[in-house]
C-alpha cells in the first residue's frame, strides 16, 4: 500500500475526469507518493495548516502506470513515485486528513 495526500477539490475535480494527474506529473515527470510511515513526515514538511485533505490509500498491483523508489536526498529515505497518471480504481481507500 502507498498513499498520496491531495485537497478534497483537486480529489472531485479527478473523479470528473475519471483519473488523477498531480501538477508534479507535468513538472517532474511523476506522481510524489509515500510508505504510511513516511506519510507523517510529508504532512509536516508540505502540508502544514493545509485544510481540506485526503489521504488516497492506493493499492500499488493495481496501478497502470510504473511505479519505481526513488532516493529522496533532502531525507535520504525512498519514496515511490507513480510514473504517470493515477488510475481511480487502484485507490482502494480515502481518510480525511
Amino acid at each position: 500500500m502507498i498513499y498520496h495526500v491531495v485537497s478534497e477539490p483537486t480529489w472531485k475535480a479527478a473523479l470528473d475526469k475519471g483519473f488523477y494527474e498531480a501538477p508534479s506529473l507535468a513538472t517532474e515527470g511523476f506522481i510524489h507518493t509515500s510508505k504510511q510511515e513516511q506519510v507523517a513526515g510529508v504532512l509536516q514538511r508540505y502540508y502544514k495548516d493545509q485544510p481540506d485533505l485526503l489521504l488516497l490509500h492506493i493499492d500499488e498491483s493495481k496501478l497502470t502506470a510504473p511505479l519505481k523508489y526513488e532516493l529522496a536526498p533532502s531525507v535520504n529515505q525512498e519514496f515511490p513515485h507513480i510514473y504517470g497518471p493515477l488510475n481511480l480504481d487502484a485507490v482502494i481507500n480515502i481518510t480525511t486528513i
